[in-house]
């Protein structure tokens, strides 16, 4: 669920749709989760789930941050890394109503508890909030539901919405999207990431609540560039060559690379493939692309013989921090319609980055390549695009440079997202120390 999108329909039948959907949708993954594991997790995870809560019942003060994946949470996350630094005295509370978010942050140390956030219905959220009782709550980017906002705004709990983006297609905008404009009353500070969302939201009467603070990812990856953490196996393997770092690789990205590889490996140049995926099928099919690549649980720390020139990273949760190493990094995603990754990783680190084709989904991929810190790739000739930039970048070290530059400088220049938001709480006394 990342917002409701509501069908051409007249006004007092939206409401009916949306209670449609919270009835049925519950429903359907019931039936489907024998066959779906993305479904099943769904369903187990949130069985017994008010039992679950119990435990936060009398706790003392809550600040309750919920997040629809794990893409809104890597917009969260500096935000609530900074709540807990500068509120101690605070617990917080982390919701999904995704698989995909929780399964991967169940036991992130940075908040107190994790949990699925139940289907929305009054009874759950009169019961969700009586358990939590919160003190701020903090949607992010994209997730509105009716009854937990309506109670939020009845018991005047502070509700805040963060690094959200609008789109003149979503429902709020159009003529049947009366149900869905209300949800968004219900915020007391709607912080957007750009001026063409505020523009938005004032063409339906939403003004004096919506703040221009852009996207908390940016100050995200930022703070991952400013850690210090050493890869020594990593050096080991680079050995001083330039190394093209490919990241969040998908098989259509990777054949891609496998066609461009015999042509460019004379040149001294490494490779390092981080997949989106890192299961067990997925590392066979990259080994069998690149039979002379060692993997990344394999690798020695020193004296590697003989030495290798393509590294497979077959674990999760170091890509962000490797793209460090890069000579050039490879944003992948960006060979399917489904759209590139987070170029914003990549670029953060002052080296050129190279996408796809398929970028214009997201907003900060196709900025980035307005600001020329970013090489997207031809939908034909890819491969010959690709080796003929490498090798125009090695014989010109200046030019790959001057992207890199931009890039870094792209990222840099949009931090500070997570200041406003903060600044707003601390003026507004939201919560005290």
């Amino acid at each position: 669920m990342i917002y409701i999108c509501l069908p051409p329909i007249v006004n007092p039948l939206s409401r009916l749709f949306y209670h449609l959907f919270r009835l049925t949708y519950p429903i359907v993954l019931r039936i489907a989760a024998p066959f779906h594991p993305k479904a099943k997790a769904w369903v187990v995870g949130r069985a017994g789930i008010f039992q679950q809560l119990e435990k936060l019942r009398g706790q003392g003060p809550t600040i309750w941050i919920h997040c629809a994946s794990l893409g809104e949470f890597e917009q969260g996350r500096p935000v609530i890394e900074h709540l807990r630094s500068q509120y101690p005295n605070y617990k917080i509370l982390l919701t999904f109503f995704s698989p995909s978010g929780y399964q991967h942050l169940q036991h992130y140390p940075g908040v107190d508890w994790v949990f699925y956030l139940p289907m929305d219905s009054p009874s759950n959220a009169k019961r969700f909030l009586d358990v939590v009782n919160p003190t701020l709550a903090i949607f992010v980017k994209y997730e509105f539901w009716f009854y937990y906002l309506k109670k939020l705004h009845y018991r005047k709990v502070p509700l805040l919405l963060i690094s959200a983006s609008f789109r003149p297609e979503m429902s709020f905008f159009r003529w049947y999207g009366a149900f869905a404009r209300k949800m968004l009353t219900r915020f007391d500070r709607i912080f957007v990431q750009d001026e063409s969302s505020k523009h938005l939201l004032s063409t339906i009467g939403i003004t004096e609540t919506v703040e221009v603070a852009g996207d908390t990812r940016f100050d995200r990856v930022a703070a991952i560039a400013a850690q210090t953490r050493s890869f020594p196996e990593i050096d080991a393997f680079m050995n001083g060559k330039p190394t093209i770092i490919i990241g969040s690789s998908w098989q259509a990205d990777e054949q891609l690379w496998q066609r461009v590889w015999p042509r460019i490996k004379s040149l001294g140049i490494k490779l390092l493939i981080a997949p989106h995926e890192v299961n067990g099928s997925h590392i066979l099919q990259l080994q069998k692309l690149f039979p002379e690549a060692v993997l990344h649980s394999t690798l020695p720390m020193s004296n590697i013989e003989p030495e290798p020139a393509v590294l497979i990273v077959d674990r999760i949760g170091l890509l962000a921090h490797l793209y460090r190493f890069g000579w050039v990094n490879y944003v992948g995603g960006g060979m399917t319609p489904a759209g590139v990754h987070n170029v914003l990783e990549a670029a953060v680190y002052g080296r050129p980055v190279i996408c796809g084709p398929h970028i214009k989904k997201y907003r900060e991929a196709v900025e980035l390549a307005e600001a020329h810190g970013s090489v997207v790739l031809p939908e034909t000739q890819t491969a010959t695009e690709l080796v003929e930039r490498l090798k125009m970048w090695m014989s010109n070290p200046d030019l790959s440079s001057e992207i890199g530059e931009k890039a870094a400088s792209f990222v840099m220049q949009r931090t500070g997202s997570v200041n406003k938001i903060l600044h707003y709480i601390q003026e507004n006394r939201l919560l005290t120390n």
